[in-house]
């Protein structure tokens, strides 16, 4: 069974209305799957229309590579 914790909430930018979720999801793929964070876009509302799972190992990596995104804005 999946357990989810809310973790945070940020306003899209881009649109009024929307917003970016992330949250813990516990056993997300059965009884023995490690814990994801999910970051969930949702345009209206609450429930996310995207959602993708992020393992915890990875997380430095994507913020790392969000940087390097985030550099190329302009």
């Amino acid at each position: 069974m999946q357990d989810t914790t809310l973790l945070h909430t940020i306003s899209l930018a881009s649109l009024e209305g929307g917003k970016i979720t992330l949250s813990r999801v516990e056993r997300p793929y059965g009884e023995n799957s490690e814990a994801v964070v999910s970051i969930g876009v949702a345009l209206k509302g609450d429930e996310p229309d995207w959602k993708v799972h992020i393992p915890y190992q990875n997380i430095d990596e994507l913020i790392e590579a969000l940087k390097v995104a985030k550099s190329t804005q302009q």
